[in-house]
């Protein structure tokens, strides 16, 4: 569970990193918004990598990065309506299912062991 909440906070602090500009930050130079995103995006990994850590004992890689990208289009999906102030499509909603389709896949089904 702390991986997931971990994750979760990351990319809280990704999704600011990468799109937050987008909206205050139009005046910006770029080199501005380049620095100010990788000091936020500093949180980021400080939080990313122990969270990768810890959930390595319990899950695969391939199944640490589906949740990690499930986790990042629902951050972002919370993020380009409250704070980009975006519609949500259809689409986008269809695209989601078809991620937790794959996170299903993911887990549904016995992976052969390990490499390592």
């Amino acid at each position: 569970m702390s991986t997931i909440f971990l994750l979760m906070l990351s990319n809280v602090f990704m999704t600011f990193a990468w799109y937050g500009h987008l909206k205050y930050g139009h005046d910006w130079p770029l080199w501005k918004a380049i620095l100010i995103s990788w000091g936020i995006a500093l949180f980021e990994y400080c939080l990313a990598v122990p969270a990768n850590r810890l959930g390595f004992v319990q899950f695969s890689g391939f199944q640490l990065k589906i949740i990690q990208e499930v986790i990042t289009i629902s951050v972002f999906i919370v993020f380009a309506v409250f704070f980009l102030k975006e519609k949500l499509a259809w689409n986008y909603l269809v695209a989601f299912a078809f991620l937790g389709v794959a996170a299903f896949f993911a887990f549904a089904f016995k992976a052969p062991g390990s490499v390592v």
